[in-house]
């Protein structure tokens, strides 16, 4: 596996047979309220990596907007 998307894909689909093994032997080890919490915290990560990526903050994206706006593309 060479990208991350295969390894996400596996890691979730390991956790997912697991979940289900487990609770068919009677084994709530993940709960729905974990799974919701997990998720949750996820897609705060993402949005904020994603505001972080389109805003100009850091040094080197200051610089790229410096040479958009010398380039009339934005």
């Amino acid at each position: 596996m060479k990208n991350k998307k295969d390894w996400t894909i596996l890691l979730v689909g390991f956790l997912g047979a697991l979940k289900l093994f487990l609770t068919s032997l009677g084994i709530n080890f993940i709960t729905d309220d974990m799974i919701n919490s997990f998720v949750d915290m996820l897609s705060f990560g993402v949005a904020l990596y994603a505001v972080w990526k389109n805003t100009y903050v850091s040094n080197r994206a200051k610089k790229q907007k410096e040479v958009l706006e010398k380039n009339k593309l934005i």
